[in-house]
């Protein structure tokens, strides 16, 4: 059976002030359909997102990001948790810095802690640990955290949800004739320069970082689809028929 890791991001799971429970219900049935097709690890934002809807601190501030992380983390998995249960199911959280990836042991160990959790059902949710990562050891986004447990955790292939539903040619939001891009074999150094851009007030990925993910991935021969995390419809086709019916693929295959 494969493995696949599925990221989603901070805009396609909450608002502005409060975590979208309607979002991450959809999220949560569609990982339970892909129970006999796949194992699934689940990278989730929206901590910070999380703690804000309960304490609103000025989110530009590292140490305010810091304190929304460790204030909304346990709002977050209770939320992941109490829809789970909707479904029979649970959740274990694996909380990471870029660290943990430094010492081969510790991935042995990470990895063995998420292959036993997927045996017994448990479904395995990682984040970054921003509450106590620091400057040197964060990641800055999921994108390449999740690229990460892709390589280190077993998994076949990523899938990003995002509120970014493909790669086009252009800026589809400044190029009305902007083309979306279905395959992508290679990534251009030029397109992975510059500083990524958040897409929000409570993101911090943009199609950089997604790029980055991907650039690594395919150095492995790993493979990525990244799709809307807002209407699923996307990824479910792609996952569970095997259509492409959206999104862009990386593989270079």
């Amino acid at each position: 059976m494969q493995r696949i890791v599925i990221k989603v991001g901070s805009t396609s799971i909450s608002n502005k002030e409060s975590l979208n429970l309607d979002r991450l219900r959809g999220l949560i049935s569609l990982i339970v359909d892909l129970e006999g097709l796949y194992e699934v690890i689940l990278v989730s934002s929206a901590a910070i997102s999380a703690g804000f809807s309960k304490l609103q601190l000025d989110r530009k501030n590292p140490l305010n990001r810091q304190v929304l992380s460790s204030l909304g983390q346990p709002y977050l998995m209770r939320a992941y948790n109490e829809i789970l249960a909707e479904f029979n199911r649970f959740s274990g959280q694996i909380l990471l810095t870029a660290y943990d990836f430094r010492s081969n042991i510790s991935i042995k160990h990470i990895k063995l802690v998420i292959d036993e959790l997927i045996k017994k059902g448990i479904l395995p949710i990682i984040n970054e640990n921003d509450a106590v990562a620091s400057e040197e050891l964060i990641f800055g986004d999921n994108d390449t955290l999740s690229a990460k447990a892709t390589l280190h955790f077993g998994a076949d292939f990523l899938v990003i949800l995002s509120d970014i539903d493909g790669f086009y040619d252009k800026n589809p939001a400044e190029f009305a004739n902007a083309r979306r891009i279905e395959r992508v074999s290679f990534i251009e150094k030029e397109l992975l320069k510059g500083e990524a851009k958040a897409g929000s007030e409570h993101g911090t990925g943009g199609i950089v970082t997604k790029l980055r993910a991907a650039d690594l991935l395919l150095k492995e021969n790993k493979k990525m689809f990244l799709a809307s995390g807002f209407d699923l419809t996307v990824a479910r086709a792609f996952l569970l028929e095997n259509k492409q019916i959206g999104g862009t693929f990386f593989s270079r295959d």
